[in-house]
């Protein structure tokens, strides 16, 4: 069913003609002759676009557009004139008006407006509705945990979150630095601007000075255009600074001016650019002690930590891993679209005996194998094996990798090559063997550089 359009002109033959025409290309279209009709028809009907004449008697359509505004300003309203002029066209958008078209019109130039206006609706309609979705997640009573320790931690994110200071989070690998930093952004009131986040340690030393100010082109070998770097791109929202303890000392010297002045010049360029820039910065590592072995500037550190928090580990929340285990298992299962109701005693047991250096992070991927790995409606002991089949159950064994994200990513490496080979590299197949989505599986392809042909294998 197309969308529904409603056509007002006192002139009823002139209407109903190009309503018709409209229902010829797809629309559902009515026609009245009145403002009058026309409000009553949208209070009883689901109308996505209202075009109407502009001088009609008892109430004009610049009377009508401003009732309808009211009522609906996402509705688009195109004016149908006779008497356009460029001052009146002004009038006409100032008022809310999407567009207007000159009488005598071709019915061509008609549609393309309607589209137009549609394609603008449904653009902006899908983006509040994402960024709705998006503050949903990140509200406050969304963030999983009773612990004491974690609670308190909370209450600091509530505290600075309708400040515009800068926010310091200090917390091991894994622990949710970046979930605590959106949640800061979407429980402030820059919540419907741009949240931009920078690893700062997955970024070349010779390329991040580029990547957050930009540069112009010409500027070095390769740059051939301009770029826009991660500070304009988070103008007067939040930029988030992952890792910040990894940025080269010549890098912070920068950050330290663009965060006190909130200016900067883009790379190769002498023009200052001006923006109003939120930091919420991270870091894994002891920043003090980077300072007294003079690999992270003094100055910077307090420009950063105006309000500080730290992020407990999740050995020291363990009465919070019941709760965050059973939120990841069920969304791995449904992902999946596996039937799993929970964990056993034992393996709950196992969970909690654990020392999970990984914390968070560590937990999700351990959930997301055992709901892979489970044959029956509950996750067993003997479904936790982290490590390989050799390791045992991770809790039993107490074996922990030098490295655990390397671990990780071969033990992922291992299951999806071993997917691939038994259904001669089908991903459709091998995705339904893994029980996740086909576009799951091809997004681990590309992370971990896996070349399908008609035997999987890892690329050099």
């Amino acid at each position: 069913m197309g969308s529904a359009i409603l056509v007002v002109d006192d002139e009823a033959r002139l209407g109903e003609v190009l309503a018709a025409a409209l229902n010829e290309r797809g629309f559902e279209t009515a026609a009245v002759t009145s403002a009058a009709a026309a409000l009553s028809h949208c209070a009883d009907h689901a109308v996505d676009l209202v075009l109407t004449d502009l001088r009609m008697p008892d109430m004009s359509g610049r009377e009508l557009l401003v009732a309808l505004k009211k009522g609906r300003p996402d509705l688009p309203v195109i004016i149908m004139t006779a008497y356009a002029t460029v001052r009146g066209a002004v009038d006409l958008i100032k008022d809310g008006a999407f567009d207007y078209v000159a009488k005598p019109f071709d019915t061509d130039d008609v549609v393309a407006t309607i589209e137009r206006a549609l394609n603008i609706r449904a653009v902006v309609s899908e983006n509040a509705r994402l960024r709705s979705e998006l503050e949903g997640r990140y509200r406050f009573d969304t963030l999983i945990g009773e612990s004491p320790i974690f609670k308190d931690m909370l209450r600091q994110v509530g505290e600075v979150a309708q400040s515009r200071a800068s926010v310091l989070l200090h917390g091991e690998s894994g622990t949710g630095k970046e979930l605590i930093a959106r949640a800061i952004h979407y429980n402030s009131p820059r919540r419907d601007l741009p949240f931009v986040a920078v690893n700062c340690a997955a970024i070349p030393e010779t390329l991040i000075e580029s990547e957050l100010f930009g540069h112009v082109k010409g500027a070095f070998s390769g740059a051939t255009a301009n770029r826009e770097g991660r500070f304009s791109a988070a103008h007067r929202g939040t930029l988030f600074l992952d890792e910040i303890g990894d940025m080269p000392l010549a890098v912070q010297a920068k950050v330290l001016r663009a965060i006190q002045e909130q200016t900067f010049e883009p790379v190769g360029s002498s023009r200052s650019l001006k923006v109003d820039v939120r930091i919420v910065a991270a870091s894994h590592k002891d920043l003090q002690k980077a300072i007294s072995a003079a690999e992270f500037r003094m100055d910077l550190y307090y420009r950063l930590a105006v309000f500080p928090i730290t992020l407990p580990a999740l050995r020291e929340r363990r009465d919070d891993i019941p709760l965050l285990a059973a939120h990841f298992l069920a969304h791995a299962a449904r992902e999946m679209g596996k039937r799993i109701s929970g964990l056993s005693p034992a393996a709950l047991e196992a969970l909690k005996a654990y020392a999970w250096p990984g914390n968070i992070r560590e937990l999700q991927n351990c959930m997301e194998r055992a709901a892979i790995v489970a044959h029956g409606s509950m996750v067993e002991t003997r479904d936790l094996l982290l490590f390989g089949p050799e390791s045992g159950s991770v809790a039993a064994s107490g074996a922990l990798p030098s490295d655990l994200d390397a671990e990780l990513e071969r033990l992922e490496r291992d299951f999806v090559l071993e997917a691939l080979k038994q259904t001669n590299g089908v991903q459709a197949r091998a995705a339904e063997r893994l029980g996740i989505t086909e576009r799951s599986l091809w997004h681990r392809i590309r992370k971990l550089a896996i070349k399908v042909s008609r035997v999987a294998e890892t690329e050099d």
